[in-house]
């Protein structure tokens, strides 16, 4: 199965700026398709991670926090269906954090951000290394969206809903060749 590269922190605010189109044709050995301009790649050749990764970093010539995740992983979300089937409101966007690393998995969920008042940034559960949720589009929300790292413990990218569905329709798209 095919795995996704999230990368964190680039092409952010004009800052940390690099062509995530060109680095998936430099490492077109390993069958990348970009997906957007935030830095998320679905790797469809059976390679391993640690050897990716390096060659990824090389590529992009600055350090770069990397989350990995198993696409059977995404697949598993998107069949569990965690927003429900009633649309978000306008105002209302669905997203996936993806952590780099295992967190603290004693995090009581759901749970809102801020706590006190009204939330910006409410998280409905965690799956693995997937924290799915929901923000609300405001001047504050990339703020209270970093403090994702501090409640689990460990660096989290974060993507929309839109953009996982992206991945799933290339995951798949992709025929994977039988393992001998």
């Amino acid at each position: 199965m095919a795995f996704i590269v999230f990368l964190r922190g680039i092409n952010v605010g004009g800052y940390r700026t690099v062509r995530p189109s060109l680095i998936a044709k430099e490492l077109g050995a390993y069958d990348v398709v970009n997906v957007g301009a935030a830095g998320t790649f679905v790797v469809r050749k059976p390679v391993s991670r640690v050897n990716f990764v390096a060659e990824l970093c090389r590529k992009l010539r600055l350090d770069a926090e990397v989350a990995l995740c198993e696409g059977s992983d995404l697949i598993r979300l998107e069949m569990e269906n965690p927003f429900g089937t009633e649309p978000s409101p306008p105002d209302v966007v669905r997203f996936v954090s993806i952590l780099s690393r295992a967190g603290r998995g004693n995090v009581r969920l759901p749970t809102a951000i801020p706590e006190d008042g009204e939330w910006a940034v409410r998280i409905l559960g965690l799956k693995n290394r997937l924290v799915f949720g929901v923000y609300r589009r405001h001047m504050k929300t990339i703020g209270y969206l970093g403090q994702i790292d501090e409640l689990f413990g460990a660096p989290a990218t974060t993507r929309s809903w839109n953009t996982i569905l992206s991945v799933l329709r290339i995951l798949k798209s992709t025929k994977q060749a039988p393992t001998k």
